[in-house]
């Protein structure tokens, strides 16, 4: 008998012997690994992930891939937007239905043990530590953008010829269609939309010194962004808010603009 006889002959053993013994044994008869998870009770509400959190837990895989170096950078700033306006949905719809029920003082918890008030935490710290990323990033793509030609400067980075063009795109575009709202104990709170862009304001009367807060509502048909003149090469925008914010004085005559916000 040859070699190439012998080993044909071992081949054949082997598959006999295979086809006698089942090469893997059935998952019932294999060892449980000491780490195994334990076994969730049927009724337990551990067996549930709650949607919210769940939610958020999607969202944060949005905002990862505006991380993701093999996309172009004005893709990632797409993605850091959508994760944006994905979280300003979820507290607008999601977060308010579970302050609704807080308010009720309805205590029916959800599949996963959670009552309203419970769910609110956990989605108030996990949503805090969502914005916190959020901003880090788009510090992060701003420098990146500002690399490849795309520039958002702010009010310090502005020349004199800045100022002048923004001066008349004020007055003749934004100023006619601004609309500022005192806030006092005689008017009502001023209504502000789902979505609103609306600037807050504190401010001193100069003639006596007292205090006033005011709201400014920007309108949604205004950019929010405004792009500068060319200079070079680099294509120029500025926050809208901080276009405005170079003209409040006229806005508030005989004020004194002490601190605004969104």
């Amino acid at each position: 008998m040859n070699k190439a006889e012998l080993h044909l002959d071992d081949l054949n053993g082997a598959s006999a012997k295979s086809s006698a013994e089942p090469l893997v044994k059935s998952v019932s008869d294999a060892p449980l690994p000491k780490d195994a998870l334990p076994v969730i009770d049927a009724n337990s509400p551990n067996r549930f992930i709650n949607r919210e959190l769940s939610w958020l837990a999607f969202n944060r895989r949005v905002l990862e891939e505006s991380q993701n170096k093999r996309h172009p950078v004005l893709e990632r700033l797409r993605f850091l937007s959508i994760s944006a306006s994905n979280l300003d949905e979820f507290y607008m719809v999601r977060v308010a239905g579970l302050k609704g029920m807080v308010a009720a003082t309805v205590p029916t918890p959800s599949d996963d043990g959670l009552t309203p008030a419970q769910q609110i935490a956990r989605i108030d710290a996990v949503g805090d530590a969502l914005i916190a990323d959020q901003q880090v990033i788009w510090a992060s793509l701003r420098d990146e953008m500002n690399e490849a030609g795309v520039c958002v400067i702010g009010v310090t980075d502005l020349s004199q010829a800045d100022h002048e063009w923004l001066d008349a795109q004020f007055r003749e575009h934004i100023f006619p269609i601004l609309t500022p709202l005192a806030l006092d104990p005689a008017h009502p709170f001023p209504f502000i939309p789902n979505l609103g862009f609306t600037l807050a304001l504190q401010l001193d009367r100069k003639k006596d010194g007292k205090a006033i807060n005011a709201l400014l509502p920007i309108p949604a048909q205004l950019q929010r962004f405004v792009q500068l003149p060319p200079d070079g090469d680099a294509v120029r925008f500025i926050a809208l808010e901080d276009a405005i914010g170079l003209f409040l004085g006229r806005l508030f005559p005989g004020h004194t603009v002490c601190g605004s916000g969104l």
